[in-house]
């Protein structure tokens, strides 16, 4: 079986797991847990890693991390290979203990990961461990919802797509993630791209143009000329004007569901940053971009009346696109 590809870059953000072999235990007591924490620390003073949030299971874990330094597969190891060591040496065995690489989906920092931290911090409750994610003593969560920061942790980025104030964003992320029906949440990471990809389009056709030096089989080819090119800001603002019936100007001073949908669908096809997309409305910060489309997804888009506005303003843009 070939191997996933890896899309290592500076300042990339990844979402990782690795299994037990056969689905076997890896963390048998708190002592193990601690220690593998241990090696999370070190890591980061090695390497100079950001972990955004983590959560370790049983039997697997699942972090979320960003490297300034463009080199994750030297983290991985080092993470890997030192708690297996730990763990053969206490136990008496041999051999791996992680079945075979660890997985890394490449994600979209402005799209994703507000959803995965929730995703990884409710990793507990759905597994049936726990009624809350505070509950379970081997996640990020707390730091979450916590005055109290840990060390481990850098928090600030996802808290800040909450709230510029502190407490504020506590209180809405402890909303953002117990406000939901766990068994009716999405698995954000059902639309992988290439086995390895998590965004946009735009997004994604970035990433591909990173990888020019490396051989992909027809399959992906074929995928990456489909991507065609980005539909430009313009295009977008233009499209969602005529359909609303609001001109440009007037556009970017309305809120609510109209604000929504411009930013939703910028989002969605351009590649902009929440700040570029906030200095087209004036000066919006990062996280009232994050919230607004965050809103929008999860307020007008769940209706068949904003699924269809949606629709038809894609359909003109793919047109507009060519």
């Amino acid at each position: 079986m070939a191997r996933a590809l890896r899309a290592e870059y500076e300042g990339a953000f990844y979402h990782v797991t690795s299994r037990g072999n056969d689905r076997s235990r890896i963390f048998f007591n708190k002592t193990d847990f601690a220690k593998f924490k241990s090696c999370l620390e070190e890591g980061i003073n090695k390497f100079g890693y950001k972990l955004h949030a983590y959560v370790l299971m049983t039997n697997h874990y699942h972090l979320l991390l960003e490297t300034p330094n463009a080199n994750l597969s030297k983290i991985m190891h080092y993470l890997n290979s030192s708690y297996t060591a730990y763990i053969n040496k206490k136990r008496d065995r041999s051999g791996h203990l992680f079945q075979g690489r660890f997985k890394a989906i490449l994600i979209e920092k402005d799209n994703y990961l507000l959803e995965l931290s929730r995703y990884i911090h409710l990793n507990p409750v759905k597994a049936g461990m726990v009624e809350k994610p505070q509950d379970y003593p081997h996640s990020s969560y707390k730091s979450y919802i916590e005055t109290k920061d840990d060390e481990l942790v850098y928090r600030e980025l996802i808290l800040g797509m909450m709230s510029k104030k502190i407490k504020q964003a506590l209180s809405q992320y402890r909303n953002f993630v117990e406000g939901v029906n766990v068994d009716e949440l999405e698995n954000p990471l059902k639309n992988i791209y290439g086995g390895f990809i998590l965004g946009s389009k735009s997004f994604i056709k970035r990433t591909l143009d990173l990888l020019d030096d490396i051989r992909l089989d027809n399959k992906e080819t074929s995928h990456r000329k489909s991507l065609g090119k980005t539909i430009e800001p313009e295009d977008v603002i233009k499209t969602v004007s005529k359909y609303l019936s609001v001109s440009v100007n007037d556009l970017f001073n309305m809120k609510g569901e109209v604000r929504g949908i411009l930013i939703y669908m910028l989002k969605a096809n351009t590649g902009m940053s929440n700040d570029e997309i906030g200095k087209l409305f004036g000066g919006l910060s990062y996280s009232a971009v994050s919230q607004i489309k965050r809103r929008f997804s999860d307020g007008p888009l769940k209706k068949q009346t904003g699924k269809n506005k949606v629709r038809e303003i894609q359909k003109t843009l793919v047109t507009v696109k060519g």
